[in-house]
C-alpha cells in the first residue's frame, strides 16, 4: 500500500473507532443521511509533500476535515461535545500507524464556525497531520 493510502487508512480507522459512533460519509462511498440524525463527512486533503533532503524520502502533510452535520434548531451542545471528542482523539502529538507508516497529529484540531447547510447545523473540524514516508 502506498504512503498516502496508509495515512488515509490510519486516520479513517481512528475516526471510525471513536465512541459514541456517528454515521460517516467517506470519500467516494455512497451515503444517504437519515432525517433528524447526526452524521459526519470525512475528507482528507493532502498538501504538497515536504522534501527536506534529496532522495526518495519525503514528508506527507495535510489535514483531515471532519464536517459535523447535526439537526438544525437543536442547539450546539451535542455538536460541541463531538468536536471536543475529535480534539481529544486527535490531540496534538497523537499518532496512528498503518503498515509501518506513522501519521502524527501536528496541531490541536481547529473547530470552525458553524453554519446552516440545508436541514443541518454544520461545524468543520480540521485535523492537521504529517507522516514521514
Amino acid at each position: 500500500m502506498a504512503g498516502i493510502e496508509n495515512v488515509r487508512a490510519a486516520l479513517e480507522t481512528a475516526l471510525d473507532g471513536m465512541t459514541p459512533t456517528v454515521d460517516t460519509t467517506w470519500e467516494n462511498v455512497p451515503f444517504e443521511p437519515t432525517a433528524g440524525t447526526a452524521y459526519q463527512i470525512c475528507n482528507i486533503l493532502f498538501a504538497s509533500p515536504d522534501n527536506n533532503e534529496y532522495g526518495s524520502r519525503h514528508q506527507e502533510q495535510g489535514y483531515m476535515q471532519v464536517k459535523l452535520m447535526y439537526p438544525l434548531d437543536a442547539g450546539t451542545a451535542d455538536i460541541n461535545t463531538r468536536a471536543e471528542l475529535l480534539r481529544i482523539t486527535f490531540a496534538r502529538g497523537n499518532s496512528f500507524t498503518r503498515s509501518g507508516v506513522t501519521t502524527v497529529i501536528s496541531r490541536t484540531p481547529e473547530v470552525r464556525a458553524g453554519q446552516v447547510e440545508g436541514d443541518r447545523w454544520a461545524v468543520a473540524v480540521l485535523i492537521r497531520f504529517f507522516a514521514n514516508i
